[in-house]
């Protein structure tokens, strides 16, 4: 109980001077993530929106996938990313293994479906409301999206939010990919877990302070988000 009371105060101490090594992986634990989650969103809210307002064969089966990809394993992830940039890969000449831009790559597959799949609930529900509206006045539903984002962009930055938030907590595929190399792979989450493996519970403690903190700090601007939202 002393050596756990102990390693806290130091933690407290680490987080209260921002320690240059703390500062360090938070910042490329945050980069890491903001720039996946502003790749996934480029990518998943058109995905979204297509799904949702354009009539295709098997829009069914996709929506069905992009809902089961919401759960996809992380180690399958770095698996596949693994291999696509593994010397023997088909990206492999790009040397991207071992690299944060590695790690950007495969948060951004997690997090892609995750924010496609409520994006397109988002524009499916605004479109159920206004469409007889939208119609009446001459607009398609490509040309209704601005309109669509306009009206439920607080439901979308919720969608954004989840995925970072889902970004931020992931261990296995980053550690894959990046290798958790001091310095220059080793973010909040994979950090934790090797140092509680070597047993140095200041750092690792520090560092899930922060993270429940940005944790906290995501669920707190869902809920503002939510309620803007019904307003």
């Amino acid at each position: 109980m002393t050596e756990i009371s102990e390693a806290l105060v130091l933690a407290l101490n680490l987080i209260i001077t921002f320690d240059g090594a703390l500062a360090e992986i938070v910042g490329l634990s945050l980069y890491v993530s903001i720039v996946a989650v502003v790749g996934a969103t480029v990518i998943g809210v058109p995905l979204g929106a297509a799904v949702a307002l354009l009539p295709f064969r098997g829009r069914g089966t996709v929506e069905v996938v992009l809902n089961a990809l919401m759960g996809l394993p992380p180690v399958v992830v770095g698996l596949a990313v693994y291999l696509m940039l593994s010397r023997s890969g088909p990206l492999g000449v790009f040397g991207l293994l071992y690299t944060p831009t590695a790690m950007i790559i495969a948060q951004v597959v997690l997090v892609t479906p995750i924010i496609a799949a409520l994006s397109r609930q988002v524009f499916e529900d605004l479109w159920a409301e206004y469409k007889e509206q939208l119609t009446s006045l001459g607009c398609t539903p490509l040309r209704a999206v601005p309109t669509l984002i306009q009206d439920g962009r607080f439901h979308l930055i919720t969608a954004v939010l989840a995925g970072f938030g889902r970004a931020t907590a992931e261990v296995g595929a980053v550690m894959m990919v990046g290798g958790n190399i001091d310095h220059v792979t080793r973010v909040m989450t994979t950090t934790i877990a090797l140092e509680v493996s070597k047993g140095n519970l200041a750092l690792a403690l520090a560092l899930g302070l922060i993270l429940l903190l940005i944790s906290v700090a995501i669920g707190a601007s869902v809920n503002i988000f939510k309620r803007r939202a019904k307003s």
